[in-house]
Protein backbone atom coordinates (compact mmCIF):
# COMPACT_ATOMS: atom_id res chain seq x y z
CA UNK A 1 0.00 0.00 0.00
CA UNK A 2 1.87 3.07 -1.22
CA UNK A 3 0.37 5.94 0.74
CA UNK A 4 -0.13 9.05 -1.35
CA UNK A 5 -2.98 10.73 0.51
CA UNK A 6 -2.66 12.96 3.52
CA UNK A 7 -4.95 11.04 5.88
CA UNK A 8 -5.41 7.54 7.23
CA UNK A 9 -8.54 6.42 9.04
CA UNK A 10 -8.29 3.22 11.07
CA UNK A 11 -11.27 1.17 12.16
CA UNK A 12 -10.14 -1.44 14.69
CA UNK A 13 -12.27 -4.06 16.41
CA UNK A 14 -12.72 -7.54 17.77
CA UNK A 15 -15.46 -9.90 16.63
CA UNK A 16 -17.28 -12.69 18.42
CA UNK A 17 -15.53 -15.90 17.27
CA UNK A 18 -18.89 -17.47 16.41
CA UNK A 19 -19.40 -14.70 13.81
CA UNK A 20 -15.82 -14.35 12.55
CA UNK A 21 -16.37 -16.14 9.23
CA UNK A 22 -19.34 -13.93 8.35
CA UNK A 23 -17.42 -10.84 9.56
CA UNK A 24 -14.57 -11.56 7.14
CA UNK A 25 -16.89 -12.48 4.27
CA UNK A 26 -18.98 -9.32 4.64
CA UNK A 27 -15.94 -7.10 5.11
CA UNK A 28 -14.26 -8.46 1.98
CA UNK A 29 -17.23 -8.88 -0.35
CA UNK A 30 -19.52 -6.02 0.70
CA UNK A 31 -18.09 -3.46 3.13
CA UNK A 32 -14.76 -2.77 1.42
CA UNK A 33 -16.25 -2.68 -2.10
CA UNK A 34 -19.01 -0.29 -0.97
CA UNK A 35 -16.63 2.06 0.85
CA UNK A 36 -14.20 1.95 -2.08
CA UNK A 37 -16.82 3.76 -4.17
CA UNK A 38 -16.99 6.73 -1.79
CA UNK A 39 -15.38 9.82 -3.35
CA UNK A 40 -12.14 10.60 -1.54
CA UNK A 41 -11.46 7.03 -0.40
CA UNK A 42 -8.12 6.34 -2.10
CA UNK A 43 -7.44 2.80 -0.87
CA UNK A 44 -8.43 0.27 1.77
CA UNK A 45 -6.40 -2.52 3.36
CA UNK A 46 -7.38 -4.98 6.10
CA UNK A 47 -5.13 -6.60 8.67
CA UNK A 48 -5.32 -9.13 11.50
CA UNK A 49 -3.13 -8.67 14.56
CA UNK A 50 -0.22 -11.06 15.11
CA UNK A 51 2.15 -11.62 17.96
CA UNK A 52 5.06 -9.19 17.79
CA UNK A 53 8.66 -10.11 18.54
CA UNK A 54 11.35 -7.67 17.47
CA UNK A 55 14.80 -6.34 18.18
CA UNK A 56 14.53 -3.27 20.39
CA UNK A 57 17.39 -1.66 22.27
CA UNK A 58 19.71 -4.46 21.20
CA UNK A 59 17.46 -7.14 22.74
CA UNK A 60 14.91 -9.52 21.35
CA UNK A 61 11.60 -8.49 22.89
CA UNK A 62 8.03 -9.67 22.74
CA UNK A 63 5.65 -6.71 22.63
CA UNK A 64 2.25 -7.23 24.23
CA UNK A 65 -0.35 -4.49 24.49
CA UNK A 66 -3.46 -5.22 26.53
CA UNK A 67 -6.83 -5.04 24.80
CA UNK A 68 -5.53 -4.39 21.28
CA UNK A 69 -8.26 -5.21 18.74
CA UNK A 70 -7.70 -8.23 16.50
CA UNK A 71 -8.74 -6.59 13.22
CA UNK A 72 -7.76 -3.29 11.63
CA UNK A 73 -8.99 -1.72 8.42
CA UNK A 74 -6.94 1.20 7.12
CA UNK A 75 -8.61 3.67 4.80
CA UNK A 76 -6.45 6.12 2.89
CA UNK A 77 -8.42 9.35 2.50
CA UNK A 78 -8.09 12.51 0.45
CA UNK A 79 -9.46 14.54 3.37
CA UNK A 80 -11.20 14.09 6.74
CA UNK A 81 -14.42 15.38 5.17
CA UNK A 82 -14.84 11.99 3.49
CA UNK A 83 -15.93 10.56 6.85
CA UNK A 84 -18.82 13.02 7.20
CA UNK A 85 -19.99 12.87 3.60
CA UNK A 86 -23.40 11.62 2.53
CA UNK A 87 -21.70 8.96 0.38
CA UNK A 88 -19.78 7.58 3.39
CA UNK A 89 -22.90 7.67 5.56
CA UNK A 90 -24.85 5.67 2.98
CA UNK A 91 -22.07 3.16 2.27
CA UNK A 92 -21.50 2.19 5.92
CA UNK A 93 -25.19 1.35 6.33
CA UNK A 94 -25.57 -0.91 3.29
CA UNK A 95 -25.41 -4.69 2.99
CA UNK A 96 -25.25 -7.10 5.91
CA UNK A 97 -22.81 -4.98 7.93
CA UNK A 98 -25.24 -2.90 10.06
CA UNK A 99 -27.54 -5.72 11.17
CA UNK A 100 -25.57 -8.97 10.81
CA UNK A 101 -22.00 -7.95 11.64
CA UNK A 102 -21.74 -4.70 13.60
CA UNK A 103 -23.71 -6.07 16.59
CA UNK A 104 -21.09 -8.82 17.01
CA UNK A 105 -18.10 -6.47 17.09
CA UNK A 106 -16.57 -5.18 20.31
CA UNK A 107 -13.57 -3.16 21.45
CA UNK A 108 -14.14 -0.79 18.53
CA UNK A 109 -11.59 1.98 18.04
CA UNK A 110 -11.57 4.66 15.35
CA UNK A 111 -8.53 6.83 14.71
CA UNK A 112 -7.83 9.54 12.14
CA UNK A 113 -4.18 10.24 11.30
CA UNK A 114 -2.79 13.18 9.33
CA UNK A 115 0.47 12.82 7.42
CA UNK A 116 3.23 14.46 9.47
CA UNK A 117 5.64 15.13 6.62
Amino acid sequence: MAITGGYLFMARMDVDPAHEAEFNDVYDTEHVPLLSTVPGVLSIARFKRRELTMMLGGKLQRIELADEPAYTAIYELASPEVLVSEAWSEAVEQGRWPERVRPHTTNRRHVLLERAT
